[in-house]
């Protein structure tokens, strides 16, 4: 298991009530920073990750010794410069870095909570985190910025604390999960349950792990997050390292034996339990529901500027999904501002080295900065 000792912890005495109706108290936060907060504190940005992210965005993870999940676009000098801004960002609650989950200690029974952990929303994630904002003493953030569920995230705090963020960048994203991505992350969930050391949701205090079904979850997972040209581009029908077909059920393909790679490492560093409450929350968005449906009415009381950054090969969270967000914000006269990049890698664009996505993104930080300081 991964070494978590030196991991920052802020624990949040208030007490939160989850949307499944369970209050929880005294429960761990765990974070990281980056960057300096200034004196004006008006330069701190929070960053929302995604679903297999952690609060290590840029530099090196000291837990799994691995490059942080942004480090393309999060660093000195970088899109998002730490020279500049300060960063933070939580590992989400539900998670298994630090912040409580499932992996933690039922004060109740003495054992690990395992799927009695209640079931968590991104609505839940975000109110937890905005305690970090009393902890740093900051009245108003920056920015707010985050892909994927981590856009989910900064839609969702805008629209919880419509004063708290002179500018929101939700990124890849959507205001309300969709039945393909649902029945996606079903498929997981069920690969994780149907395998045997799940012992159902109670495996750690069994000390088994359920490897094989977290790694399928991984590989089926990690499809969605790629696009066929990018495929194509990359393996194509590349035989891995062998001259002709085996005729049997051993990786044939260059491709086969990437994602079984990805699901192999995968699984050193994830917990099943928590690969299904943070995909439980993702299926539960559906921001325009409390609204009445209509989404411009999450966003009427705030004066965020916002800026909606989508890709074209991205077919997860594609971009009508992406539009309808600024269509939105702009019939409520909102300061909306859209992006549509050009790439071949799918949805995890907004994690790699993508030029003009980097580039769109810091013109778009520096310069509402810039904008602030006037």
């Amino acid at each position: 298991m991964i070494n978590k000792k030196d991991i920052k912890t802020l624990i949040v005495k208030k007490s939160l009530t989850l949307d499944c109706g369970r209050v929880i108290n005294d429960f761990p936060i765990a974070y990281e920073t980056y960057g300096k907060l200034n004196e004006r504190k008006d330069n701190a940005i929070l960053i929302f990750h995604a679903l297999t992210g952690d609060q290590y965005v840029s530099g090196k993870n000291p837990v799994t010794d691995k490059d942080g999940w942004w480090t393309y676009a999060v660093g000195s000098g970088k899109a998002i410069n730490t020279d500049k801004y300060f960063i933070i960002c939580a590992n989400v609650i539900g998670g298994c870095m630090g912040s409580f989950g499932p992996s933690h200690i039922d004060p109740e029974t003495n054992k690990v909570f395992g799927i009695k952990f209640p079931v968590i929303t991104i609505n839940d994630m975000v109110n937890a985190q905005v305690n970090l904002l009393d902890h740093f003493k900051i009245n108003q953030l920056f920015s707010v910025i985050g892909g994927s569920m981590g856009g989910m995230q900064v839609l969702q705090f805008v629209s919880n604390f419509p004063d708290k963020a002179k500018t929101a960048i939700p990124i890849a994203s959507t205001s309300s999960h969709s039945a393909q991505n649902i029945a996606f992350n079903e498929l997981g969930r069920q690969s994780i349950m149907a395998d045997s050391d799940w012992k159902e949701g109670n495996y750690q205090n069994q000390n088994l792990n359920p490897g094989k079904g977290l790694s399928v979850a991984r590989m089926a997972a990690h499809i969605t997050y790629l696009s066929k040209k990018g495929l194509e581009n990359k393996f194509g029908r590349k035989l891995q390292e062998r001259d002709d077909l085996k005729f049997g059920f051993d990786a044939d393909f260059q491709i086969e034996s990437y994602l079984r790679h990805q699901g192999s490492v995968f699984v050193d560093r994830f917990d099943a339990n928590s690969y299904l409450y943070i995909t439980r929350a993702m299926d539960y968005f559906d921001l325009p529901r409390k609204f009445g449906g209509n989404l411009s009415k999450a966003f009427e009381k705030t004066k965020t500027k916002f800026f909606i950054i989508s890709f074209t090969s991205d077919w997860l969270y594609p971009t009508q999904e992406n539009k309808d967000i600024v269509i939105a914000l702009n019939s409520i006269g909102a300061d909306v501002g859209f992006a549509e990049i050009e790439s071949d890698k799918g949805h995890d664009s907004f994690l790699l080295d993508v030029p003009d996505f980097l580039n769109v993104l810091k013109n778009f930080v520096d310069k509402s900065y810039e904008e602030l300081l006037k």
